[in-house]
């Protein structure tokens, strides 16, 4: 089954009269459960693709189908509830809360979950994310005491405290060394093969794209040739 199906998508910008195209016609399936890389040079359409994915913006033409159901039409009310029931972020500048501890930015998500939980349940459910992305001695240490590394598995626990179906990763290692890089492209691995989570790596970088099963490429708003090459898990 298709968590994602984009049939003809086209995004257009207005710059007062004058119209951009971005994306000029974009169809490409993702299976559940499947780990995708999504490679691109800046300028490409890469970024409004994943803001699309993401459900952050609305195609200007085509359908866009998540986990069976035709989302494009949906108003931004509607999309962010879906956006947040089924999608997962994490991005390159880790977007954690400065002054807050790892416990407390994991939790934050839940304030806007639909879900009733109790404070307790809150910290529990945040409390096992963290000790899962081997964090359990940093709960109570803030941004400015975790290292790049330590800040970007906070920012995938807290991606995954909703137990999204889908995880957009934009550049997730852009700001890491090359061994933190690989611990957490590792980690997206893990995700995706114990925990079935369908992963979509919005990179530049052919080393991260190796790390996924497919790569799809886009080059000028339209998947370039080339699009559905296998990787296979090329990186362990």
């Amino acid at each position: 089954m298709n968590m994602i199906e984009l049939h003809d998508i086209c995004k257009t910008y207005y710059l007062g009269e004058v119209a951009v195209p971005v994306l000029k016609g974009v169809s490409l399936d993702v299976a559940s459960g499947e780990l995708v890389a999504l490679m691109g040079a800046s300028g490409s359409g890469k970024s409004t693709l994943m803001n699309l994915l993401g459900c952050l913006d609305h195609p200007t033409s085509g359908e866009y189908w998540l986990d069976g159901r035709e989302i494009s039409r949906l108003t931004s009310k509607e999309q962010a509830r879906v956006r947040n029931l089924t999608i997962g972020f994490v991005f390159q500048s880790f977007n954690l809360l400065p002054r807050t501890t790892a416990l407390e930015n994991v939790m934050m998500p839940l304030t806007y979950s639909r879900e009733n939980l109790s404070e307790q349940e809150k910290k529990m459910r945040a409390t096992e994310l963290l000790h899962k992305v081997g964090l359990s001695d940093r709960i109570d240490h803030q941004q400015s005491q975790l290292s790049g590394g330590e800040q970007q598995r906070v920012a995938i626990a807290r991606a995954l405290i909703n137990q999204p179906r889908i995880l957009l990763a934009d550049e997730p290692t852009g700001n890491l060394d090359s061994g933190t890089s690989e611990e957490i492209l590792h980690m997206f691995q893990q995700l995706n093969r114990v925990e079935g989570i369908t992963i979509i790596l919005v990179t530049h970088d052919q080393g991260v794209a190796q790390w996924a099963q497919r790569t799809i490429r886009i080059k000028d708003g339209l998947l370039a040739d080339g699009t559905d090459s296998y990787n296979a898990y090329g990186a362990v």
